[in-house]
């Protein structure tokens, strides 16, 4: 009896093996984010309108909504890598109106004189470095018109939380119909002006104030 009671407990112990296996490492969590995190992100897109519209600071505020190494860029498709990159501060503080000096420059030579920036409908997502984030941009004041509003596509972004708070990693302006903008297509300014650059399909990319963007060299 007892042997047989021995050898049960054995076959139990072998198939309990069996069926377990080696332990298989779980994935990481995605990290919740608290109210207090949505409602800072939020804020980033808020003031980036503000402070590209507004040069506020210099074109220094503007920068500091983006990590030191952050970055803006244009792409023609949702899920596609951005190009003509603006990256790092002095770059962004140039985007946005400043002079380089602790001034603005005059922003009658810009292509984004006389608008006015609204980001809506912002979708935030966590992620496991941060969050990331999804909108769409109305330009108001397009071809020299106050009360004409464009949609100039969206913005694609990567959020990350810093030792000062959140931040813009990436931002990438998603303009798939740039060849029939008001404002960079061959119909706005940039197209009044003529040459190539105002033909449609040949428009300069969007900086992030709405100054046309030079190849990158």
């Amino acid at each position: 009896m007892f042997k047989h009671t021995l050898t049960i407990v054995a076959a139990v112990g072998l198939i309990t093996s069996v069926t377990a296996g080696p332990q298989q490492p779980r994935p990481a969590r995605t990290p919740l984010l608290t109210p207090q995190d949505y409602i800072e992100i939020q804020q980033l897109s808020a003031r980036y309108a503000f402070d590209i519209d507004t040069c506020v600071n210099a074109g220094a505020d503007f920068a500091d909504l983006f990590t030191e190494d952050g970055e803006f860029s244009v792409s023609q498709q949702w899920g596609v890598a951005g190009n003509r990159k603006t990256k790092g501060r002095t770059a962004l503080i140039d985007a946005a109106g400043g002079d380089g000096q602790g001034g603005c420059k005059d922003p009658k030579t810009t292509m984004g004189y006389g608008i006015s920036h609204i980001v809506v409908n912002h979708v935030i997502t966590p992620a496991p470095d941060g969050a990331t984030g999804k909108s769409y941009i109305l330009a108001i004041g397009v071809g020299g018109d106050p009360t004409r509003i464009e949609r100039q596509g969206g913005y694609d972004d990567v959020y990350v939380k810093t030792p000062a708070g959140w931040r813009i990693k990436t931002r990438i302006h998603v303009f798939p119909n740039m060849a029939e903008s008001v404002q960079f297509g061959g119909r706005g300014r940039r197209g009044q002006a003529g040459g190539a650059q105002g033909q449609p399909g040949s428009s300069p990319a969007p900086s992030p104030s709405g100054s046309p963007q030079q190849p990158a060299r």
